[in-house]
């Protein structure tokens, strides 16, 4: 029996050609992943995390290239395997067999015209299975194991005609289908509501548990690795900050940038008192009123969907209300309804003295998209990927009519730096930035016309904690300076706890709990909420934290907290 670790990564260096010249985006990067283990790779969006993943795999960008270091695969059937400059026939054999990759975005990486039972088949067929009854077989029985009701029926469908945690399982089943002995997960679950988070992730400790599987899992957040981790990499700018086991590096991190982590990591943050809006804020007229808001959408031979059913609630101005719920819950409805994108079945919407709900088209409309502003949670697809970050930012100030030419490209560098980018990105093309990156942009784009609400759907869902911890700061001063309502909506409810004076919760449509922020945490009256609290990772490294004295805590105040 083999002594080697499954997967020995040392000394990787990874280099990318780019028009100004070679860019080392790896450099001395040196791992272990043990078979029956999981070593997680943390670090901010830019760090190298997703490049060492890609160089294991061998599924490098075509400007990318392996310039030194070795990458050593121990097999049960074909002993070790040094993996640099493999040739690719060789790597079609051990691509689903040996090691398979469950990556970050299901949207994308599941084929839209394929249903879900061809997709989950096809490394079955690549790797020259025939039968197709066996195939047939097997795919129900990886659809069931992960968790999916009804595997008969599902493997009919698509995957637009399932929500993200059923995709998310999708691609775990296609990963498991060739019992391979390593599985890399790039960002599995950073996409996904917190109880879906949990199932995932209780899914894959079983599989591991069960057949020896090693995991080298990829994330942002130290409170997911924390939980689900043997083993821990820090990496930052290409370079491994601190290793270990993961216990004793958490415990007593000698890195300042892992520090910065563990500070910023929502869900690990000592929980601090804040104040409260006073008094007048709350009895003034609310910027937001919502009252008896129903939502239907008809479907063809089929009963009405109910997405949203019977939801009120106000925002006071100047104050933030979350929304919060898993995947399906009507969340995302509600935000695009106060926002002017669907006219509810029943039930109105009034926004700074305007009826959305009365709307028409022409003048009215555009003067109301002036006020309220809406951030995606999909960068990918909010940005126009033809333009510049600096013709994306300019055009609403051009539909607008808002300032000559130079005073918008002022405009729009300053509005850069805003959320933490360089202004000199701005020549630059969406692709050309990170996951990220690219978020911010859209929540420049939303702030760049100054209006009086924001509605931000996930719009931190996609972020490393760092970032994230700035761009709530960054919220939290453009609400004070300016006077902003927001209304966040968000899976995360670690990050909701930091940023929102009231909250709804929603289920199945139906808002089952409606309070302050503060109460709802401390003493949540709904079931469902005290679920959702439940799920919240980092509970080993929060219970471990508090049991230290109060200087071993990772101090986080709310971002509000902060700027006082």
């Amino acid at each position: 029996m083999s002594t080697e670790p499954l997967l020995s990564i040392r000394d990787l260096q990874v280099r990318y050609r780019a028009r100004r010249g070679d860019v080392e985006a790896v450099r001395g990067v040196s791992f272990d992943v043990e078979a029956g283990s999981v070593t997680a790779l943390v670090g901010e969006s830019g760090s190298g995390k997703s490049t060492v993943a890609q160089a294991a795999i061998g599924l490098l960008a075509a400007n990318g290239r392996v310039s030194g270091g070795s990458i050593r695969l121990s097999e049960r059937t074909d002993g070790v395997t040094d993996l640099v400059g493999l040739p690719e026939r060789r790597w079609r054999h051990l691509r689903g067999r040996c090691i398979a990759l469950i990556p970050q975005d299901p949207g994308n990486s599941l084929n839209p015209v394929a249903t879900i039972g061809w997709s989950v088949g096809e490394a079955l067929r690549i790797h020259g299975s025939t039968d197709r009854v066996k195939i047939r077989a097997r795919v129900l029985d990886l659809l069931e194991r992960v968790g999916i009701d009804d595997p008969e029926a599902r493997a009919k469908q698509y995957p637009h005609e399932l929500s993200g945690g059923m995709r998310q399982r999708v691609l775990i089943a296609a990963a498991l289908a060739l019992r391979p002995e390593l599985i890399i997960a790039d960002e599995p679950t950073s996409a996904l509501d917190v109880t879906v988070q949990r199932t995932v992730l209780d899914l894959l400790d079983e599989i591991r548990t069960e057949t020896g599987t090693g995991i080298l899992f990829i994330t942002h957040d130290l409170a997911v690795a924390a939980d689900r981790s043997d083993s821990l990499v820090v990496m930052r700018r290409g370079v491994v900050e601190e290793a270990g086991p993961t216990a004793e590096v958490l415990a007593a991190p000698s890195s300042p940038y892992t520090r910065t982590l563990l500070a910023d990591a929502p869900s690990l943050a000592r929980v601090v008192e804040r104040a409260a809006p006073d008094a007048t804020t709350l009895t003034a007229e609310p910027l937001v009123q919502v009252a008896g808001l129903t939502q239907e959408f008809r479907r063809p031979g089929r009963a009405p969907l109910i997405a949203v059913d019977d939801v009120s609630f106000t925002v006071a101005r100047g104050t933030t209300h979350a929304i919060v719920g898993e995947s399906g819950s009507g969340k995302t409805t509600t935000g695009r309804s106060i926002a002017g994108f669907h006219r509810p079945t029943a039930g109105r919407i009034g926004v700074a003295g305007t009826e959305v709900t009365a709307l028409a088209g022409g003048r009215a409309r555009r003067a109301f998209h002036r006020t309220t502003q809406l951030v995606y949670q999909n960068p990918y697809a909010s940005l126009d990927p033809r333009q510049s970050i600096a013709e994306i930012l300019t055009e609403p100030l051009r539909n607008f009519d808002i300032g000559s030419r130079s005073e918008r490209a002022e405009r729009a560098a300053h509005h850069l730096e805003l959320v933490a980018l360089d202004p000199d990105l701005a020549t630059r093309r969406p692709r050309e930035l990170s996951g990220g990156q690219r978020q911010r942009v859209a929540i420049a784009r939303a702030l760049i016309v100054e209006p009086q609400l924001v509605v931000l759907d996930e719009a931190v869902s996609a972020l490393d904690v760092t970032v994230q911890a700035q761009i709530l700061r960054l919220l939290a001063r453009l609400q004070t300076d300016l006077g902003l309502t927001y209304v966040f909506i968000s899976h995360d409810l670690a990050v909701v706890r930091q940023i929102a004076d009231t909250v709804s919760v929603l289920q199945r449509g139906r808002q089952v709990e409606h309070g302050p922020a503060a109460r709802l945490f401390d003493d949540p009256q709904h079931e469902y909420t005290r679920q959702l609290l439940q799920a919240i990772p980092g509970a080993s490294l929060r219970a471990h934290l508090s049991s230290e004295s109060p200087d071993a805590i990772p101090s986080t105040a709310h971002p509000k907290e902060v700027l006082r």
